[in-house]
């Protein structure tokens, strides 16, 4: 059994068919670089004529040109480049995959249809640089080892064969020597070239690579040419220097997310998502609906997304990133800080074409170096000596996975708002806690996030407001029609916390619906509880919701409810002012109390003020945020906030968890 041997061989360059050949046998796809439309692209390859032989690739900031080799020995050299546009992103991580159909039958009952990964053909990669498998291994810890897993990526990834070129140079764009990912390959690869100009010296770091090579039947490389080939990686090395980017970077940005940098990067930056689109770590997705001309069958697939674009950070309550600084920051404060906290490594690997394919040759490198002249002092702490995150708990096996459930009853509350009623026997969806969320689907839509406004033994109550075409169908759904249900996902709200405590619940207009089963589970368990003191807002008195409920609270003696509308008419005889005004009607709130608070984020951030003023300790209030979620468990980024994801971290955090973050605008 051939085994992985790091004994360098030799491989002539008039033999790179027969590792081509080797590479496809037993059916095996291979890809690698092959020159189109005046460009390096990774396309089938067949023989070495495909290669781009006798090309180089100059590259700078903004501007990225196929170029002759200069006339002399290496003039015919294939891989004399150092990274094209393109990686083995698009292999393992495609730009559109089918997630999942939708059907609605006769009898209206709808059906939702995870799709399966596709059987992937066994692949190789030829061609694949040091950063190039960098970003693979982020990619892995991402996809494959966080809390959730990307079924398609796993699969692609599980038969994946790497033919790594060692760089023989390193252009102006090249920064991997400072991130610590290149330019030798150490992992990653199953064999591993360094070209010389009549060949290459080659290692096979794994049992596959080993049996390309004992099937090529290559000699030992001589001594002179593994040191040729060791040097030339070695002065690429010194070429690109190793201080590219301050080694602080992470706690620098952090540092200065205010700072007026941002402001001038966006002058330049024309939000074109040209960097996200040929970054090998990107991953952020979304999700692209397509229904038939009668509603009846759609799909959902899975597609490249980018945080530059207008709707990535569009929700009902508008959008929290509608500025390029604030796009800008978010993309690259993920990059080079908030990764590490997420997934334990940098974001960027120091390839480099974020710069060269930069229309307007914005240089991250020239970015963070100006952050650090310009910034207050931050202590250093190297890049690569980060230590890694602790894994987080996985959600359910199925939490991708769609239950059906049946509407009994839709009572609209406002002009558009309606609560849902739910049935469904599904035991996960029965046993969520007070807080979390579902994805609801129907063909035709996309499928929106919506938070459990009350539990029952049967079944769950969704309390809807029309913002979009999605949420608009749903409160139009009569009694009888089915709809796919995904979740329960996310944390809840901590109830338990708060036993022997005060207990106070603030909601701002249809925040009161996330409200109600913290609510429910105090009333159901009120001896545990101290005083509970509920206070609401709306914007007018016909915009309350749950009226009715909210009266018979306000007539129990163990339960004190405050209501106050924004503005009113006549006819109006409660309180008009904003939710925190409440507090001043109402003695004793302080540092016992836990309080619950959710609403539009201004007015949840002017309440977390107001009762830190009382004295409520920050680590017993606790919020919930509304975000972009499309995915529910991490893995799409829309829902990006700071350091977290708020569908997988929350959506409920404690106002010690969120610091100033909760104040800051763009984030």
């Amino acid at each position: 059994m051939s085994v992985a041997t790091e004994v360098p061989t030799f491989l002539p360059r008039d033999r790179f068919d027969d590792l081509l050949q080797a590479l496809a046998a037993g059916g095996r796809r291979v890809v690698g670089p092959t020159v189109a439309d005046g460009a390096i692209v990774f396309a089938d390859l067949e023989r070495a004529a495909d290669l781009p032989a006798g090309l180089t690739l100059a590259t700078a900031p903004g501007r990225a040109r196929l170029e002759p080799l200069p006339a002399g020995p290496g003039a015919r050299r294939t891989f004399q480049y150092t990274v094209s546009g393109e990686g083995i992103k698009k292999f393992t991580f495609p730009s559109r995959v089918d997630a999942l159909s939708m059907t609605t039958d006769l009898a209206g009952t709808v059906r939702v249809k995870v799709e399966a990964p596709a059987e992937p053909v066994p692949l190789a990669v030829v061609g694949a640089r040091a950063c190039d498998l960098a970003a693979l291994a982020v990619h892995d810890r991402v996809l494959i080892g966080g809390p959730a897993v990307d079924p398609d990526y796993a699969a692609r990834r599980s038969d994946l064969l790497v033919v790594a070129v060692e760089c023989a140079l390193a252009s102006s764009t090249c920064f991997c020597a400072t991130m610590g990912t290149g330019p030798e390959v150490t992992t990653g690869a199953d064999l591993v070239l360094a070209e010389l100009d009549d060949g290459f010296v080659v290692r096979a770091p794994s049992a596959a690579g080993g049996r390309i090579v004992e099937s090529l039947g290559l000699a030992p490389a001589a001594p002179e040419r593994v040191g040729k080939a060791a040097a030339q990686t070695a002065a690429a090395r010194v070429a690109m220097g190793t201080d590219a980017i301050p080694a602080n970077a992470r706690d620098l940005l952090l540092a200065n997310l205010e700072h007026p940098r941002w402001e001038a990067i966006a002058e330049r930056c024309i939000a074109c998502a040209n960097c996200t689109l040929v970054c090998p770590t990107c991953f952020c997705t979304g999700q692209t609906v397509t229904s038939g001309f009668d509603g009846v069958t759609s799909t959902a697939a899975r597609t490249w997304d980018s945080c530059f674009t207008d709707g990535f950070t569009q929700v009902a309550g508008g959008n929290f990133r509608p500025r390029h600084q604030d796009r800008y920051r978010q993309w690259m404060t993920h990059k080079f800080a908030t990764w590490f906290d997420q997934f334990g490594t940098s974001g960027c690997i120091g390839c480099g074409r974020c710069v060269a394919w930069c229309p307007v040759g914005i240089d991250v490198r020239a970015e963070l170096t100006a952050f650090a002249a310009t910034a207050p002092a931050v202590a250093a702490v190297p890049l690569r000596d980060r230590g890694t995150l602790q894994p987080l708990a996985p959600p359910a096996p199925d939490a991708l996975d769609f239950r059906r459930a049946t509407v009994v009853s839709i009572t609209p509350e406002t002009a558009d708002t309606s609560p849902l009623r739910l049935v469904t026997d599904d035991p996960a969806i029965l046993a969520g806690t007070p807080g979390q969320f579902v994805m609801v689907g129907v063909p035709a839509f996309a499928i929106p996030p919506i938070s459990i406004s009350r539990y029952h033994p049967d079944g769950i109550e969704l309390t809807i407001r029309a913002a979009g075409a999605a949420t608009s169908f749903l409160t139009r759904l009569r009694p009888g029609a089915t709809l796919g249900l995904r979740g329960p996902l996310g944390r809840g709200w901590p109830v338990e916390t708060a036993h022997g405590r005060d207990v106070v619940i603030v909601a701002g207009g249809i925040g009161l619906a996330p409200l109600r089963p913290v609510i429910d589970a105090v009333l159901r368990d009120r001896a545990k509880f101290a005083d509970v003191r509920i206070y609401l807002g709306a914007r007018t008195p016909r915009e309350r919701l749950f009226v009715d409920e909210i009266e018979a609270l306000a007539a129990r003696e163990d339960v004190l409810v405050r209501v106050t509308v924004d503005r009113a008419g006549p006819e109006w005889l409660g309180r008009v002012g904003i939710v925190t005004q409440l507090f001043k009607t109402v003695r004793g709130t302080g540092t016992d109390a836990t309080a619950f608070i959710c609403g539009p984020e201004r007015m949840m951030a002017a309440t977390a003020t107001t009762l830190g003023d009382l004295g409520v300790p920050p680590e017993h209030m606790w919020l919930t945020l509304e975000r972009h979620m499309e995915c529910g468990v991490g893995l799409c980024g829309h829902c990006q906030f700071g350091s977290r994801f708020v569908c997988r971290d929350g959506p409920v955090f404690s106002a010690a968890e969120l610091g100033d973050d909760l104040r800051r605008e763009g984030l």
